[in-house]
């Protein structure tokens, strides 16, 4: 019974955590799909995809291909950057940890606006290219996600592995293929989320470095948002913005399910 009681409770607490999440979610994707709503009709007056086209017409796609090779970009350099700061941490590698640790968690405390304003000028007089600085400056951001998810999984990790790889005779390359990145593989794959949603969902750093030039769909969103606006044409950006992270997110838990079982 209390098994029973227990499976019940869990079966509740996800199906709650779903509702809560997907609730929010259908007046956006109504809207999507609506020429005219408005109050107080439950649903929309006229369906149709006016706001789709309106969306298309002002950029989405290639503010989406935008949005992508920057997510992409930080998550790639981030990641890395991070393991590689994680297991220096772990492994008492470096002098002072507690100090290395505090600059490395600083960019959290950092207010982003008050950064990406001084870094500007910087930038600019620099001639530093504005993709390559808002790359930059996102990983910097990134980079204690990283760090903190993969401290984690490097204070859980059996380093005899690695020990054990080398008696047999395998190389530095080999041991980190073949040992290392199947085994944190999860750490990995969730550090990198991480990262890519702070490429995915930044605004203030991409408006202020990138000078209106880097056009993404957050900037996209807000544009629209801010202004008279048309709901429609909010909503389906919207839709684009939420659409690859929450991919992502059911790649990375069938992988964590994969790998648990």
């Amino acid at each position: 019974m209390m098994r029973l009681g227990g499976r019940a409770a869990a079966a509740s607490v996800r199906t709650l955590l779903v509702l809560w999440f997907v609730v929010p979610l259908v007046p956006l994707v109504l809207w999507v799909f609506a020429n005219r709503w408005t109050f107080p009709d439950v649903l929309p007056q006229e369906w149709g995809f006016d706001g789709l086209r309106s969306a298309a017409d002002a950029g989405a796609a290639r503010a989406f291909a935008t949005s992508t090779a920057l997510a992409l970009s930080v998550s790639a350099i981030a990641t890395p950057l991070g393991a590689l700061a994680a297991r220096a941490l772990v492994s008492g590698r470096v002098h002072l940890p507690g100090v290395v640790a505090a600059i490395l968690f600083a960019p959290v405390c950092l207010p982003p606006f008050a950064v990406a304003l001084g870094l500007d000028v910087l930038v600019l007089r620099s001639g530093v290219a504005s993709s390559v600085a808002v790359v930059a400056i996102l990983t910097v951001a990134a980079i204690p996600y990283t760090t903190y998810v993969m401290r984690v999984a490097f204070g859980a990790y059996d380093r005899g592995y690695e020990e054990e790889a080398r008696t047999l005779g395998a190389s530095r390359a080999t041991v980190l293929r073949r040992v290392q990145i199947p085994l944190l593989a999860p750490a990995l794959s969730g550090a990198a989320f991480l990262a890519f949603l702070v490429g995915w969902s930044d605004y203030i750093v991409t408006l202020l470095i990138g000078g209106g030039r880097l056009i993404t769909v957050p900037i996209l969103v807000a544009s629209f948002a801010s202004g008279a606006g048309n709901d429609s044409v909010v909503a389906a950006l919207s839709m684009f913005a939420l659409i690859p992270p929450l991919i992502l997110l059911i790649v990375l838990a069938r992988i964590g399910r994969r790998s648990l079982s």
